[in-house]
């Protein structure tokens, strides 16, 4: 579907196929593409984040506070352990103490946020962050440094989830917890895990917001659940856990980068932004579920073929064989 929806836009906008354009793409879709990232973990587990938002606008915020005074290590160090912190606690309302994702994260997210404005006076905070601005902003041969950054984070993930011990039970947890425990994964500390990577890449996404703006905003990032989850399902990692790749949420990330780039070049209201984004959505929820039913359906007639004659021979009695 990426191919093609960006074959078609090539084909019918001159500004939308200039190499420009194509780099601010990238560019633009990054830092959403590692809140993503993480969500994708949480959502293999078996859950999803609402807090991510609020995280990264957190991480942001502590970063410009401690960029006056400190340098960027400590900077860097500080916002990543605010987004561990909720993380972490996020992971242990969920895992521990049996709350169900959507309420923990939620009441995180308004603890969070409540704390935040409380703290600046609803008010933002100037950074100074000569690295981050570097990282944010800065091209290497025509491809922005912050799509670098994402593609190290999707390898990260990709590392994790394919040839790891704890990505192995990052699917069996989001598969079937029950059977999990049962055959000896240390599930609560799997889900806490989960949390944890979440709030860590969303941390790090808000820090690359402050390098491109040099402000930390204690309103900012509202959209990213809404936005991660909607990449992660396109990406076709399920709700229910257990399912996905991680390379599939590269593609869906440009995907509707490149759908809200093409709509902007075509000069289409903004209005529409959000129906056609839907109706992507809904399409690869649908060609998914479709695929998957097939699939289902070939393996069980594979499955339930019938027995050969000669295993029922085998099972006659002695006196009809005679």
């Amino acid at each position: 579907m990426f191919a093609l929806v960006t074959s078609i836009l090539m084909v019918v906008s001159p500004t939308f196929r200039s190499v420009v354009n194509l780099e601010n793409i990238l560019e633009q879709n990054a830092i959403i593409g590692i809140v993503a990232c993480g969500m994708a973990v949480m959502m293999i587990s078996g859950g999803f984040d609402l807090s991510v938002g609020t995280v990264g606008a957190t991480a942001s915020v502590v970063g410009a506070v401690v960029s006056v005074h400190h340098g960027t290590l400590l900077t860097v160090a500080a916002a990543l352990a605010a987004g561990l912190a909720v993380g972490i606690a996020n992971g242990l309302l969920i895992a521990k103490v049996r709350i169900n994702a959507f309420v923990a994260t939620f009441a995180m997210a308004s603890i969070v946020s409540g704390l935040l404005f409380v703290a600046t006076g609803a008010e933002s905070r100037q950074g100074v962050t000569p690295l981050l601005d570097s990282a944010a902003n800065s091209r290497i041969a025509g491809i922005p440094v912050i799509f670098v950054v994402f593609m190290c984070c999707l390898l990260a993930v990709w590392f994790l989830l394919t040839r790891t011990k704890y990505g192995h039970y990052l699917y069996s947890v989001g598969g079937n917890a029950e059977a999990s425990h049962l055959s000896g994964v240390p599930v609560q500390r799997v889900q806490v895990f989960a949390f944890a990577m979440g709030g860590l890449l969303a941390a790090g996404a808000g820090l690359l917001l402050l390098g491109q703006t040099l402000v930390g905003q204690p309103s900012a990032a509202a959209d990213w659940p809404l936005e991660a989850i909607a990449i992660c399902v396109v990406g076709g990692i399920a709700l229910t856990g257990g399912v996905g790749r991680i390379e599939d949420v590269l593609a869906a990330t440009l995907l509707l980068g490149v759908i809200s780039n093409g709509l902007n070049q075509l000069n289409v209201s903004p209005y529409w932004k959000p129906a056609v984004t839907g109706l992507v959505i809904l399409m690869a929820v649908v060609i998914d579920r479709y695929g998957r039913s097939s699939h289902e359906a070939r393996r069980s007639s594979r499955n339930s073929s019938p027995p050969s004659a000669a295993p029922t021979a085998a099972r006659l009695p002695q006196s009809a064989k005679a």
